[in-house]
C-alpha cells in the first residue's frame, strides 16, 4: 500500500516539484498540496495522511506550529522539508512532535528515504541537523529532564534505542521483550521526563540530558 503523503510549502514551484517526483514513484500517493500550516492541519483531520511534509515558513500557520497542532490532533506524522537550518526552528519542530528536519538540498532519493524512514515509525535528522542538537543549543525549556539515575537500567535501554531512531518493534527486538511493553516503557519515560514525544527523548539524550 501506498504511503499517503501531503505536501505544505508556499512555494508552488516546490509543491509541484515534489508531487511529480513523489508520483512518479508508487510507494506514495501525494494526497494533496497546500500553501500554509492551516491548509495543512485541516487536510490531516479530514483526509487519511500517513506522512506530511512541511516547509517552517509559511503564512497564516508556519511549519514549526502546524507540527504542533497536527501530532495534537492526528494520527499524522510530520517531516521537515526546508531549506532553514537555524537553531530555533530545528528545536521547536522535533519539540513540538516532528519525526525529522530535513533540509531541501537532499536529493530526491534522500527525501523518499526519509518519507519511509518516518512513515515506519524512526526519526531522520541528517548529519548538520544533527551536530546542532548534540552540541546543545539555547532553549526556552528552564527545568532540566531528570538526570540518568531517576531512571531504571531498562528505561536507559529504551532512552539510547530511541535515540538511535529504532521504532518500537525494532527496539522489542533488540531487547528481546513485547512491543507493548516497550509503549509502557516510554510512557513511564515521558511521565517521568515530563516530554511529549520521543522524538524529544532522543534529543535530551543526545544532549547529555538524560
Amino acid at each position: 500500500m501506498a504511503i499517503k503523503v501531503l505536501i505544505a510549502d508556499d512555494d508552488i514551484l516546490i509543491r509541484e516539484g515534489l508531487k511529480i517526483i513523489l508520483g512518479l514513484d508508487s510507494e506514495f500517493e501525494v494526497v494533496g498540496c497546500v500553501s500554509n500550516g492551516l491548509e495543512a492541519l485541516e487536510m490531516c483531520i479530514e483526509e487519511t495522511v500517513d506522512v506530511a511534509l512541511l516547509d517552517v515558513r509559511m503564512p497564516v500557520m508556519n511549519g514549526v506550529q502546524a507540527v504542533r497542532e497536527i501530532a495534537m490532533k492526528t494520527t499524522t506524522k510530520t517531516l521537515i522539508l526546508t531549506t532553514f537550518d537555524e537553531d530555533e526552528y530545528i528545536f521547536e519542530a522535533l519539540k513540538n512532535g516532528a519525526r525529522g528536519y530535513l533540509l531541501k538540498n537532499n536529493s530526491p532519493d534522500k527525501i523518499k528515504d526519509a518519507i519511509k524512514t518516518v512513515f515506519g515509525g524512526n526519526i531522520v535528522m541528517q548529519d548538520v541537523i544533527l551536530d546542532k542538537v548534540t552540541q546543545g543549543f539555547k532553549t526556552s525549556r528552564q527545568d532540566k529532564v531528570p538526570k540518568g539515575d531517576t531512571f531504571t537500567e531498562r528505561e536507559i535501554d529504551v532512552v539510547k534505542a530511541i535515540s538511535e531512531g529504532l521504532s518500537n518493534k525494532e527496539i522489542s527486538n533488540k531487547l528481546y521483550i513485547s512491543e507493548g511493553t516497550v509503549k509502557n516503557y516510554i510512557t513511564s519515560i515521558l511521565n517521568k521526563t515530563g516530554l511529549k514525544h520521543r522524538t524529544q527523548i532522543a534529543i535530551y539524550y543526545l544532549q547529555g540530558e538524560i
